[in-house]
């Protein structure tokens, strides 16, 4: 049973995702956090972090954390196919359909409106993921506003970013 529900809310994030990266993370919450109660709210906040200094996908990644938790390495397995599933199968169709209508002007508009609706998503799941009450703090403040400079205006890599937030942190506990 616990892996059919594993690939059920694994294939929904799958399927809702849109924009990858940090767009699915409101998705992961609620089926693994609010509907399943597979992570706690500080188990998902601290798998968040540690799935960012890892290469690869973060959906993985949290399928991965998710599935191996709760089914072992079966559930492990069921959930990283159940979330690459529909992006596989949408991508299949997608090349067909962008190959045929690429030129059309409701297909590019429609894909600009999607760009903003995960920006929006982006944004609201990373006021979720800090205490937003603490960004003012001596020893939070610098690493917003040097980690946002960084990757605005440099083309470092993000995970040197995160490296250097978590030495940061590390020093200055």
């Amino acid at each position: 049973m616990i892996l059919l529900k594993l690939f059920l809310a694994f294939f929904k994030v799958g399927l809702f995702a849109v924009g990858g990266a940090y767009s699915f993370l409101p998705l992961v919450e609620k089926e693994v956090v609010q509907k399943n109660k597979w992570v706690e709210k500080a188990e998902f906040l601290e798998v968040t972090g540690m799935v960012e200094v890892f290469p690869g996908a973060i959906s993985v990644k949290f399928a991965t954390y998710v599935g191996y938790k709760t089914g072992g390495v079966p559930g492990a397995i069921v959930a990283n196919l159940a979330n690459l599933l529909p992006p596989v199968l949408f991508m299949v169709m997608a090349t067909l359909l962008y190959a045929r209508y690429r030129e059309t002007a409701w297909a590019m508009a429609a894909l600009q409106m999607i760009r903003y609706a995960v920006f929006a998503m982006i944004i609201a799941i990373a006021m979720k993921l800090v205490d937003t009450t603490r960004l003012l703090e001596f020893k939070i403040l610098p690493v917003v506003i040097v980690s946002f400079l960084l990757l605005t205006l440099t083309k470092i890599h993000p995970a040197f970013v995160v490296i250097g937030a978590a030495l940061y942190g590390g020093l200055m506990r």
